[in-house]
């Protein structure tokens, strides 16, 4: 491969990676490529104040914003931070405590779930409502919220079913997990507050 062709290579991948998470199983030849320019990459974020974060065993790579140390230039935040509601969060939450158990209990690499698991899983954590529709309704947001964030992809044959994407225990990590039980009484504590 000639300058040239590293150089177009190199700016796909960090096109890619700017506008989100890259996936392995999305595109071989840019997958391979990270691996084979991963210290110009690297270089090239780091001027930005980013980093790259690869786990190449999960098969994701993505870019985050490099923790500031004393003494560092204070340079504006390129990669936003979002605040994400309590049924988003909640939501988050539980799809990582599932993830968990399948790669503990089962031998396929996807978690795959339909939108009524979802549903079920998060409405024992809301208060009760007397308009189902609704609360399902609001439910389907938050799913879709969560697919916009880039933590489950629907299938394109199975319109119904989603995939919870292994990215989510980047940021979901196992330390939170271990805290999950506590974290669900507060969740719990909540929506009976707000239920009031």
């Amino acid at each position: 491969m000639n300058d040239s062709e590293h150089a177009d290579q190199l700016s796909a991948i960090l096109v890619s990676l700017f506008r989100g998470v890259l996936y392995k199983d999305q595109g071989s030849d840019l997958w391979e490529g990270l691996f084979l320019l991963q210290s110009r990459v690297r270089d090239y974020v780091a001027t930005l104040g980013l980093e790259l974060v690869l786990d190449e065993a999960e098969g994701y790579a993505y870019l985050r914003q490099q923790p500031r140390g004393e003494g560092d230039s204070p340079l504006p935040r390129l990669i936003p931070r979002r605040p994400l509601s309590y049924p988003v969060s909640l939501l988050l939450a539980l799809l990582r405590k599932k993830l968990a158990e399948h790669d503990t209990s089962d031998s396929a690499p996807r978690l795959i779930l339909s939108r009524e698991q979802i549903v079920d899983m998060l409405r024992v954590f809301l208060p009760e409502t007397t308009n189902e529709a609704r609360m399902v309704d609001r439910i389907d947001a938050h799913i879709n919220k969560i697919v916009e964030l880039g933590f489950l992809r629907r299938l394109r044959n199975r319109p119904d079913s989603l995939e919870v994407r292994r990215i989510l225990k980047a940021f979901v990590d196992a330390q939170w997990l271990a805290d999950f039980d506590q974290r669900l009484a507060e969740y719990q504590a909540f929506a009976a507050k707000a239920g009031e």
